[in-house]
């Protein structure tokens, strides 16, 4: 009688196939890995910028208060959130302009608040050389890193 099964050359050659496929499959699952992430920033710096601007054009329209020689932009981050006072309003409503504040999906330590987890740009300073000031005009991530395109997440 012959015994049935596989023998041990043909299990070495599907476990080495099984490997080799294994191989070429994981360089593509990190790309798209980090394809994603890179979704993520984008979606979380339109929203940003977008309250931004809304918070922006709210006050250009008289409906947040502001001293003499404000910019109209939001001392920080955490206001699109908090939200601010309509001066417009009659029963004194509060105005919001994100429901809560995206994190940079770039920024490792993920018990930060998401606040200091982007990279803070006022009003006042120079585009190539951006700082945090008095306000925030605009938002970047602080990740070192380069895209799949081949631009740094900096600069985005």
């Amino acid at each position: 009688m012959r015994a049935r099964g596989f023998t041990l050359i043909e299990l070495v050659i599907t476990v080495a196939i099984v490997g080799l496929l294994a191989t070429a499959a994981l360089p593509l699952a990190e790309i798209g890995f980090r394809r994603a992430k890179e979704q993520d920033l984008r979606s979380a710096l339109y929203a940003i910028r977008t309250a931004l601007d809304e918070y922006k054009d709210a006050a250009d329209a008289g409906r947040i208060e502001m001293e003499l020689g404000d910019s109209g932009f939001p001392p920080t981050l955490d206001e699109l959130v908090n939200g601010v006072v309509d001066a417009k309003s009659p029963d004194a409503k509060k105005m919001y302009f994100l429901r809560r504040l995206p994190r940079d999906p770039f920024y490792p330590d993920t018990s930060v608040p998401a606040s200091e987890t982007w990279g803070l740009r006022a009003y006042a300073s120079e585009p190539e050389d951006p700082q945090p000031g008095e306000d925030v005009f605009d938002v970047y991530s602080t990740s070192t890193g380069v895209a799949l395109n081949g631009t740094s997440y900096s600069t985005w």
